[in-house]
C-alpha cells in the first residue's frame, strides 16, 4: 500500500467568472489508513476524490501516491481502485466475470485471474453467487461484488465515492460494518467519500471535513465532535446538530451567558469566565449538544448544571431515547433525554444546561473559542 500527499491542490472551472471547486487542500494519508472526505453537497469533496483518481486535472499544487508525484499520470498508471456509487457492473456478465474483468483486460494468466476472484469472493462472501448476473442480486449483494472488483486489483489506493448511497438504511448500516472490517483484515490505505456524517464517524481513522472548497477541519472522529474548530464543523457532525444560541457575555452578579432576547441567563464556569474575559458586552454564539440538554430524569449526578425554561414543540419517541424539541423567545433547541415522561407540546419544561460541556463561537468568524480554553487545561 502507499500514502497520499496533497500539497495546495487547487481545482478551478472555466475562466472569467471561475468556480473554485477546491481551495488549497493540503492533508496526507497515511500507508493503511482510513480517512474520510465529508461535507455537504457542493463542498469539493468528490472533485478532491476524482483528482487523486486522475478522472479531473489538478490547476495547481502537487500530488503524490507513495513517493511519486502523480499529478500528469494517467489514471490508469496510478495503481488505485474506485468504488462508485453506481454498482456499474456489467450486466451480461456473471459475478465472477465482473469480478475478473480488470484482470483480463491486463491480460492477467488465467490461473491468476481465478485465484483472485476466488480470494475476493472469500472474503466477501460471494462464493455462492458467483454464477448469478447482477439482475439476480440484491443491493448489498451487487455492492460487494462492486468492492470485489476493486479488491482483486490489489491496489495501492483504494478509493470511495459515496458507495453506500443507493442502499436502504439497514443494508447501509451492514456494509459500514464489512467495508470497516475490510480495511482492518486488509491493513489498506482508502480515501471514501460521503455527505452522511454517520457514514464518516463510524468508518474514519481520521475526517477531513470540506465547505465550499475549503478545508474546514482534520480530526479524528471524537476529536472533531467533542473540539469542533468552527460553528459550521459544530453544527455539521453530529446527529441531531447542535443547538446554536446568540446572546452576550455580561457581567451581573457573576459572569454570565444572556442569551438574545431575555430568553435566559447561564451562569459561566471558571475556566470559560476566564476565557471569554475580553469578550463581556460583546456578543458571542452559544452551542450545546443535545445530550448536554437535560429534563428531569437522568440528570448526571457529578455535572454542574443550570436550568432555563422552554416551552415544549414537539416530541419524538425513539424507544431508547426521546428527542424534546422546545422554544424560548427566538431560541429553539433539541435535547436528547432517556425515555421518561415529558410534558406534551405547548406545555412548560425546564432544561438543564451542562456548564462543562458549553461551546462558545465568535459570531464575526465563527471560529471556536474553544482552543485556548483546552491549552490552558
Amino acid at each position: 500500500m502507499a500514502s497520499i500527499r496533497l500539497n495546495g491542490v487547487r481545482k478551478v472551472y472555466g475562466d472569467g467568472t471561475a468556480h473554485v471547486a477546491v481551495d488549497g487542500a493540503t492533508f496526507e494519508v497515511s500507508d493503511g489508513e482510513l480517512v474520510v472526505l465529508v461535507g455537504p453537497s457542493g463542498s469539493g469533496k468528490s472533485t478532491l476524490l476524482r483528482m487523486i483518481a486522475g478522472l479531473e486535472s489538478i490547476t495547481a499544487g502537487d500530488l503524490h501516491i507513495g513517493a511519486r508525484r502523480v499529478n500528469d499520470v494517467a489514471p490508469r498508471d496510478r495503481d488505485i481502485a474506485m468504488v462508485f456509487q453506481s454498482y456499474a457492473l456489467y450486466p451480461h456478465m456473471t459475478v465472477a466475470e465482473n469480478l475478473g474483468f480488470a484482470l483480463k483486460l491486463r491480460k492477467t494468466p488465467r490461473p491468476e485471474v481465478t485465484r483472485r476472484v476466488r480470494e475476493a469472493a472469500a472474503t466477501l462472501g460471494l462464493e455462492g453467487i458467483l454464477d448469478r448476473k447482477p439482475r439476480q442480486l440484491s443491493g448489498g449483494q451487487r455492492q460487494r461484488v462492486a468492492l470485489g472488483r476493486a479488491l482483486v486489483r490489489d491496489p495501492e489506493v483504494f478509493l470511495f465515492d459515496e458507495p453506500l448511497s443507493n442502499l436502504d438504511a439497514k443494508l447501509r448500516v451492514q456494509m459500514r460494518a464489512e467495508i470497516s472490517a475490510l480495511h482492518r483484515r486488509l491493513d489498506a490505505t482508502m480515501v471514501y467519500v460521503t455527505h452522511d456524517q454517520v457514514e464518516a464517524m463510524t468508518l474514519g481513522d481520521r475526517i477531513v471535513v470540506l465547505h465550499e472548497g475549503r478545508i474546514q477541519q482534520i480530526d479524528t472522529p471524537l476529536n472533531l465532535y467533542d473540539h469542533p474548530a468552527n460553528r459550521f464543523v459544530a453544527g455539521f457532525i453530529g446527529s441531531p446538530a447542535m443547538n446554536f444560541f446568540e446572546g452576550e457575555v455580561a457581567a451581573g452578579d457573576g459572569p454570565e451567558f444572556r442569551a438574545a432576547g431575555g430568553a435566559f441567563r447561564l451562569p459561566l464556569p471558571p475556566a470559560w469566565a476566564e476565557r471569554l474575559r475580553d469578550y463581556r458586552g460583546r456578543k458571542v454564539v452559544l452551542g450545546v449538544r443535545p445530550e448536554s440538554l437535560h429534563a428531569q430524569r437522568g440528570r448526571p449526578s457529578d455535572a454542574r448544571l443550570a436550568e432555563a425554561g422552554f416551552v415544549v414543540e414537539g416530541v419524538e419517541p425513539l424507544g431508547n431515547e426521546i428527542f424534546v424539541h422546545a422554544s424560548a423567545g427566538p431560541h429553539r433547541v433539541t435535547a436528547r433525554v432517556p425515555p421518561q415522561p415529558v410534558p406534551a407540546p405547548g406545555e412548560p419544561v425546564s432544561l438543564a444546561f451542562d456548564l462543562g460541556r458549553l461551546h462558545f463561537f465568535d459570531p464575526a468568524d465563527d471560529r471556536s473559542l474553544a482552543p485556548a480554553l483546552r491549552e490552558a487545561a
